[in-house]
């Protein structure tokens, strides 16, 4: 067994797994009210008992996808092929993008529910105030999220461009891996200038899927050839 197959596997089912926890969290996540409907959906995530659960376990998967993904630079940076700068700076990237993730969560998952919840059981002349403390978090949230999606969207374009120039992976993972951080980088675009607007569906989806994709191309890729 080739020792590059065999430890490719770690990556491989890291990433896999982040990203289906981070879909299993995303399935419980309260979206019935149109999100850039302000009054709608605070009053959705107040009611939703979940909330805070459902964004740690985001910020779990987000965290053990990070972790493959510097698990991964390991493999790549140690095979023939490799690009000196890619490499490192997708690395870096993927570490600046977690850290911005954990502040997203705590702004989305923590901050925004207890202010929503000050809200709803505010007394008629405090709501308006209310209102307007919960809707700032929630602009906080579009500015952390935006730059979120920039540097997650960048790392999957620099390792893209590592993947595409190994032996180890198949080069078309490499190309999916960056059509999926252009995805996230238009999507941090969007939501930096309108919020969570009908234009955020398009960039958001094909950031599901493409991810998606190459993570489970990557895992079969791994634990065929290691088997």
């Amino acid at each position: 067994m080739d020792e590059s197959q065999r430890t490719l596997r770690v990556p491989a089912t890291l990433v896999f797994g982040g990203v289906l926890i981070s879909l299993v969290g995303g399935f419980f996540h309260p979206d019935q009210a149109p999100a850039n409907d302000h009054a709608a959906a605070f009053a959705e995530y107040a009611h939703s008992d979940a909330w805070i659960a459902v964004h740690l376990g985001q910020f779990v998967g987000m965290t053990v996808l990070i972790a493959g993904l510097l698990a991964l630079f390991l493999v790549l940076n140690a095979r023939p092929g490799r690009s000196v700068w890619a490499g490192p700076f997708g690395a870096v990237a993927a570490v600046l993008a977690l850290g911005l993730y954990g502040v997203l969560q705590a702004v989305d998952g923590v901050a925004l529910k207890h202010a929503v919840d000050a809200w709803v059981a505010a007394p008629a002349t405090e709501k308006a105030a209310r209102f307007a403390s919960a809707e700032s978090i929630r602009w906080l949230e579009w500015s952390v999220r935006s730059y979120h999606s920039y540097l997650l969207g960048a790392s999957f374009l620099l390792y893209g461009a590592v993947v595409a120039r190994t032996v180890v992976v198949p080069r078309p993972i490499g190309y999916v891996m960056g059509l999926s951080g252009l995805a996230y980088i238009a999507q941090g675009w969007v939501i930096g200038s309108e919020g969570f607007s009908p234009a955020n569906a398009v960039p958001t989806l094909a950031g599901i899927v493409l991810v998606l994709t190459w993570s489970v191309w990557l895992l079969a890729k791994a634990w065929r050839d290691a088997s």
